[in-house]
């Protein structure tokens, strides 16, 4: 597809600095431009490019611009990093949906599917599935007896959706991730752990979208739910019965145990493992690769494992990297005691 500098500024509401006509055939890293590529440059660091960069065109964020001339075509706009995600949807919606039900798939007799739905090729559709419309089901998924999948979602290659398990409206599940599988619950006896049924369901509301190789258990009665619009990462493991909110981001590598409930807006950093049963507030911030083993109050950024107040570790963090030269410092002074005492 092609494009000038002059439509991509109408998507975007942009004003152009430079020949309006340059066209536009792909697009780029600016630190990688092709002439005929499109870019962008949002952040300070990367405003060299604007001087150096090989694209045609480049979105830029109008309080990076300094001059009335550059070698790419400039569109100017607020926030280039924003407009350059609203082209990339725009991209994507203009490649249109696929629709239709691939050979070897296999949908149950009792399945409900909706209208303008494609189900890829050996994906097996269980009885009393329903698939709302405009849903895209990937080759290689399984859909398990009584799942509810809502409209305009996306089921990547090879994700598993166990029985009962609910996924609301434009949700996206990529590949490889398992929802609704068997909570960790075990009962110790005499003769080893007994395996306790797990005989509740994952519900993920609205607007969620979960990485690759996920897990998110079922619950042991009731519901596991993820809130509308929260975001999970890839490699993420989620226990029985655990309660997410609305609008979270999890990134990759975290762990939550069972039965822990965590707020809204709340920001969960890399490999931060979450100890069952505690509440995590709203607006919270989990710094990557935490320990956190209590409940945390609304609004707190922590740190650490086990995590502490996220200003407290950076102090204490201080201490720690000086501890040698500390303790050098107290056996000195100890040794100057016992010399003072000594006469």
């Amino acid at each position: 597809m092609e494009f000038t500098a002059s439509q991509i500024a109408s998507f975007i509401n942009g004003k152009i600095i430079g020949d309006a006509n340059s066209l536009i055939t792909g697009v780029s890293p600016v630190e990688s431009g092709e002439i005929g590529h499109l870019s962008f440059i949002a952040q300070e660091r990367f405003a060299h490019y604007l001087d150096t960069s090989k694209c045609s065109v480049l979105i830029v964020s109008e309080a990076l611009i300094t001059k009335e001339h550059y070698n790419s075509t400039i569109i100017s706009v607020k926030d280039a990093y924003l407009s350059f995600q609203i082209l990339m949807n725009l991209y994507q919606e203009m490649q249109g949906k696929k629709e239709g039900i691939e050979d070897g798939s296999s949908i149950h007799d009792t399945a409900v599917i909706g209208e303008k739905v494609y189900i890829g090729a050996f994906t097996y559709v269980s009885q009393k599935a329903k698939i709302g419309d405009g849903t895209q089901v990937y080759p290689q998924v399984y859909i398990g007896k009584g799942v509810k999948i809502g409209k305009n979602c996306k089921i990547d290659s090879g994700a598993r959706i166990y029985d009962y398990c609910i996924i609301g409206d434009n949700c996206i599940i990529h590949s490889n991730t398992v929802i609704g599988g068997d909570g960790f619950g075990f009962q110790p006896t005499a003769e080893g752990f007994q395996k306790i049924p797990q005989l509740g369901n994952v519900i993920i509301e609205d607007n969620v979208e979960i990485g690759s190789n996920c897990s998110i258990d079922r619950a042991t009665i009731g519901s596991t739910t993820i809130g509308k619009g929260t975001k999970i990462d890839n490699l993420i493991q989620i226990a029985h019965n655990v309660k997410i909110g609305a609008n979270n981001v999890i990134a990759a590598q975290a762990g939550i145990a069972g039965s822990t409930t965590i707020g809204d807006w709340n920001q969960i950093g890399g490999q931060v493992g979450i100890v069952g049963h505690i509440k995590i507030g709203n607006q919270v911030k989990i710094q990557a690769q935490s320990g956190v083993n209590s409940s945390v109050n609304d609004k707190e950024t922590v740190y650490g494992s086990p995590s502490i107040s996220y200003n407290d570790y950076l102090r204490s963090y201080v201490h720690f990297r000086n501890l040698p030269e500390i303790v050098k410092r107290i056996n000195n002074l100890e040794n100057n005691s016992k010399d003072n005492t000594n006469e």
